[in-house]
């Protein structure tokens, strides 16, 4: 599946970010998409991994955003700084 809309996090503080990926995928549920991508970038040179990356898996994780989603594939399109993600469909959207 190819993503129906993309988060581009570059530039942003943690917090910010973190508030950002949960509008993000809250209103892409409502919006009965199913795919989205969500972009951290790299990092800065000379860390290993950087920061919205490393904490993107944890925030994707917490009991508030993990009902939302079906699945992950990281590293989408061999882009290391993407992340693809299946939603469930929303309670009002048609089975």
């Amino acid at each position: 599946m190819r993503p129906e809309r993309t988060l581009d996090l570059h530039g942003r503080r943690v917090q910010d970010a973190h508030g950002a990926v949960r509008r993000f995928l809250h209103d892409a549920q409502g919006d009965g998409i199913r795919c989205v991508a969500i972009v951290t970038g790299k990092g800065s040179a000379g860390q290993e991994i950087g920061v919205l990356r490393r904490e993107l898996p944890h925030w994707l994780n917490a009991p508030e955003l993990r009902h939302l989603l079906l699945g992950a594939a990281h590293y989408a399109a061999g882009n290391p700084g993407a992340v693809v993600l299946l939603l469930r469909r929303g309670k009002g959207a048609g089975r």
